[in-house]
């Protein structure tokens, strides 16, 4: 028996020594963690359950030229509601006059909420989502309301806002306009404008503390943020509302009859070099026309004959050709090294001048002029290139700009047909907007300047940045050289390739050209088919070129019939329907820029309103916005300022009424 009992005591001994090294273990780990590994772990049950949110700022406007708002950030908003947080006397006193005003707002039956925060005050429910998508001025009143206007600690109510980034033109010029966007893998891309300008328009982001809940779910800790988001600054763009119109439409009427693949169309102010309108349409797999590639900027292809211009500069500054002097069309054909140079027209055109030749696009008199001249000192010819500035990309605004190619005397791929393809344009390779900028340059009497596409960047009415004109060349020609191709670029029109453009009521200047694509392999060689120039012809204020590839053969694909249209449309337009120089110059003066802070402009213009307001003359996205903070549905037709409403101003706002707005 004593053996048994001393067995017992043994294991009672045991026992009690664990227990006791496991208490020492014990009071070593909490010892461990209280003090030495203490701040660590507070540290990371902080951020576990606390944590500063990022509050995007509110990122700058873009404007046109005359105050139209093309791109804007408007605020949304989310509320929430924290059922724990009220006390029971206030849930209780409050609850059913917060349901009646949420019910008169949000439209849903007061007994809808009135059993929904009921609910949510028995589940003990910290997060409700009340309502999404709301705009300022309804966030503003929801936060006035029994309850709510108690605060986030008393009244429950949670804030969440995210902002939404719009164009409210659409597809016209959305391309240039651009974006700004985070890749999967977090890298941050862009394009046009937005990308361009980002550090202007993109401001300083906020922070907001907010304590992690159940779920996964997190709440804010204050109604303040930590730090407020600083607005980004306004940028105003040279884009005109109204060439914008036109051109963008002219372009997509011509690419949907011709079936073409893809097109782009650029308006520029001769003396400035701001781009009025541009505009890149091409296919989407539904066969829609959309804004997806800017084809004026980066697309750098060969041009085909409007490269013919550069054989004039060059012929005349060297005076080794003049535009009287006669060619030969050698019945249309003309071989150099076992190659064929062939016109347009079978047969050719006999013996013709060098201006006539150029007038009607005859590959033969151009080619032999350049080849006949420069075929033993080549690097001549591309000195005159390299002193006009086109064998460089332009560095304009924004970015993606393609590159140029010009060939150079002594490359591996200079051979004996490089100079007579280069004198038609093949072999060598540039954009729309460079082939425009030289056109330009012609009509602007041989000053080159470089395409703008912002001019200002503006915190409220105060201009930060201002960008003015900037010259690449001073003089791409002598004044004799300048005034002899601009005759023959009117005659183009007048009585060449171009003469089914001619109008007596105003005048052109230009140059048709047709450039075969994918010609190395016969089953895929389409037509790239353009028409580049200015007016009116004597005193140049536009310039503007149209380029549209790959259009039906089956229904034509010469730049006289294809992009010809587009380019006197636009300058028939503009000459009838835009304001002169002068009065844009007047109109802009008495234009503001509309308040920075764009929920603040509209909860300003639509407090207290019960009738429908006077909205023309505003842009049509602002008075769009105006409107539908109204509970008001609007149909928009037509793109610049309203010029008609159908419902007139002080007639009162009725539940789902609709008003349409007539835009000029």
């Amino acid at each position: 028996m004593e053996v048994t009992d001393k067995h017992i005591s043994y294991r009672i001994y045991l026992v009690a020594v664990l227990v006791f090294l496991m208490a020492i273990g014990i009071t070593v780990k909490l010892t461990n963690i209280q003090w030495v590994e203490g701040d660590y772990y507070r540290k990371l049950a902080k951020e576990r359950s606390v944590k500063n949110f990022v509050i995007p700022a509110n990122k700058g406007n873009i404007y046109s030229s005359d105050g139209s708002l093309l791109a804007t950030s408007i605020p949304n908003y989310k509320i929430r509601f924290d059922a724990m947080a009220p006390k029971i006397e206030d849930f209780n006193k409050n609850l059913q006059p917060l349901c009646d005003s949420l019910s008169q707002l949000l439209g849903k039956p007061s007994q809808f909420y009135k059993t929904e925060f009921l609910r949510a005050r028995a589940t003990r429910n910290r997060y409700y989502l009340v309502a999404r998508n709301l705009s300022y001025t309804e966030y503003i009143k929801i936060k006035s309301f029994p309850l709510f206007n108690k605060g986030a600690y008393r009244g429950g109510i949670i804030t969440e806002q995210q902002t939404v980034r719009e164009h409210p033109i659409g597809l016209v010029a959305e391309r240039t306009i651009g974006y700004e966007r985070i890749r999967p893998n977090g890298t941050p891309d862009g394009k046009g404008i937005e990308w361009a300008f980002r550090d202007y328009l993109n401001g300083k982001d906020g922070k907001r503390l907010m304590q992690k809940m159940a779920k996964g779910q997190w709440k804010p800790i204050r109604d303040e943020n930590e730090v407020e988001p600083q607005d980004g600054y306004d940028v105003v763009s040279t884009i005109d509302v109204y060439i914008q119109d036109i051109a963008h439409h002219a372009l997509l009427k011509q690419l949907e009859f011709y079936e073409a693949e893809h097109g782009c169309v650029v308006v520029m102010e001769t003396k400035t070099g701001e781009v009025k309108a541009i505009s890149n349409l091409g296919r989407d797999k539904e066969g829609n026309y959309v804004e997806t590639v800017n084809y004026a900027v980066a697309e750098s292809h060969e041009p085909g004959s409007t490269f013919k211009l550069i054989d004039l500069i060059a012929l005349f500054e060297d005076k080794v050709a003049d535009t009287s002097d006669v060619f030969d069309s050698n019945g249309g054909v003309i071989t150099y090294y076992n190659r064929k140079v062939r016109d347009s027209k079978k047969g050719g055109y006999g013996k013709i001048s060098l201006g006539r030749g150029f007038e009607l696009s005859s590959n033969t008199v151009l080619v032999q002029a350049v080849y006949n001249n420069y075929k033993n000192n080549p690097q001549q010819f591309i000195d005159h290139i390299k002193r006009m500035k086109i064998h460089e990309p332009i560095g304009i605004q924004i970015k993606g700009e393609g590159k140029p190619k010009i060939p150079q005397p002594g490359d591996k791929n200079w051979y004996g047909t490089t100079l007579p393809w280069m004198a038609y344009g093949y072999g060598v390779s540039m954009t729309p907007l460079q082939t425009l900028t030289l056109y330009n340059a012609v009509a602007n009497d041989g000053e080159m300047v470089k395409p703008l596409f912002v001019k200002e960047v503006k915190e409220w009415n105060k201009t930060i940045k201002r960008f003015d004109k900037e010259v690449i060349n001073p003089k791409i020609a002598s004044q004799e050289t300048i005034n002899k191709v601009k005759a023959v670029l009117e005659n183009v029109v007048k009585k060449g390739t171009g003469s089914k453009l001619y109008s007596k009521d105003f005048s052109m200047a230009g140059k048709t050209g047709t450039a075969q694509m994918g010609y190395s392999d016969k089953a895929n060689l389409y037509y790239a088919s353009s028409f580049v120039g200015y007016f009116p012809a004597d005193k140049p204020k536009y310039s503007c070129i149209v380029v549209v590839h790959k259009p039906s053969k089956s229904k034509g694909y010469y730049g006289a019939d294809v992009s010809g249209p587009v380019f006197k449309r636009i300058a028939q337009k503009v000459f009838t329907d835009v304001p002169s120089t002068n009065e844009v110059k007047s109109l802009e003066k008495n234009i503001p820029i509309q308040d920075k802070n764009y929920d603040t402009y509209f909860a300003n213009s639509s407090k207290n309103l019960k009738t429908i307001p006077n909205v023309k003359g505003m842009s049509g996205m602002d008075a769009l916005a105006l409107l539908e903070n109204l509970n008001v549905k609007v149909k928009i037709i037509g793109i610049g300022k309203v010029k008609k409403q159908s419902i007139q101003p002080g007639e009162p706002i009725l539940k789902n009424s609709t008003i349409i707005l007539e835009l000029t």
